[in-house]
């Protein structure tokens, strides 16, 4: 089912690098986003519970008792938002709690970016009329990701793949090192040619295109909130060098690091 219902942004904050929550669990009046940036925390809400990294958008429904922990560091955007009121919206509601993983590395990125900064404003207009416009640009993204998620599950019937699972826990923690998707494969005991399908199966990406992505962001990160040379930046986010950064950089993003460092740099 698809959900085409306006939505309303009703506060909004940016976490960067936050170390703990202050509370161990809370409950919101209003529906809720997790969008993580960098890092990883756990879950727990109503039938809900994992943990999630770069990619995820964990939507929590109100009312609802939200447990989270954070495992590493953690950098995140803060979404409260509600529904403009239309018939069959309370029956829709039920499907659309829980953990949503983006593929589109680069309209992502992208919407991340033009969050950040607009929230700088957003308690006036124009900053506010933006925000909804960016809000509701994010759950396209989300109504797409539900769609190929029931999709594959029809076809597939891999989604909840426990290996893959296994997997993605083990991308997102060695993403920035120097690492290999066979020695990921042999761990599984399993191929790298059926950890690729499978992988696509259950997160609608392949480990490369899901590692990029956490690379991707982290060089946007560092390259927006520090000074450090390409070369530097390329080693932390797990690349071999800046050549290589930049090659890969402009391929997904349309620009080089460089040129993105002036036009985005806070």
């Amino acid at each position: 089912m698809r959900i085409n219902w306006s939505v309303h942004p009703v506060a909004y904050t940016y976490w960067e690098k936050k170390e703990q929550f202050l509370l161990e669990y809370d409950t919101y009046p209003v529906w809720t986003i997790f969008a993580v940036e960098q890092g990883q925390f756990a879950y727990r809400f109503g039938d809900h519970e994992g943990e999630a990294g770069w990619g995820d958008i964990i939507v929590c429904p109100p009312g609802t008792a939200f447990y989270r922990r954070t495992v590493t560091t953690l950098t995140f955007h803060f979404i409260q938002f509600e529904w403009e009121e239309k018939p069959g919206l309370e029956e829709a509601a039920a499907t659309l709690g829980g953990r949503w993983t983006v593929r589109d590395v680069e309209r992502l990125l992208s919407t991340y970016r033009y969050m950040r900064n607009i929230g700088r404003s957003i308690q006036e207009e124009p900053g506010f009329g933006r925000m909804k416009h960016m809000l509701e640009d994010l759950w396209r993204l989300l109504d797409i990701e539900r769609s190929f998620a029931a999709e594959e599950m029809q076809s597939e019937g891999e989604s909840s793949d426990q290996d893959m699972q296994k997997a993605r826990q083990w991308l997102l923690e060695h993403a920035c090192t120097p690492m290999t998707m066979q020695e990921l494969a042999a761990a599984l005991s399993i191929t790298p040619v059926q950890l690729t399908r499978r992988f696509r199966a259950a997160y609608q990406a392949t480990p490369s295109e899901f590692v990029t992505g956490i690379r991707l962001q982290k060089a946007c990160l560092l390259l927006e909130d520090s000074t450090q040379s390409i070369e530097i930046i390329a080693q932390q986010c797990g690349y071999e060098n800046g050549f290589y950064l930049s090659r890969v950089f402009s391929a997904k993003l349309g620009l080089t690091p460089s040129k993105y460092r002036k036009l985005h740099r806070l």
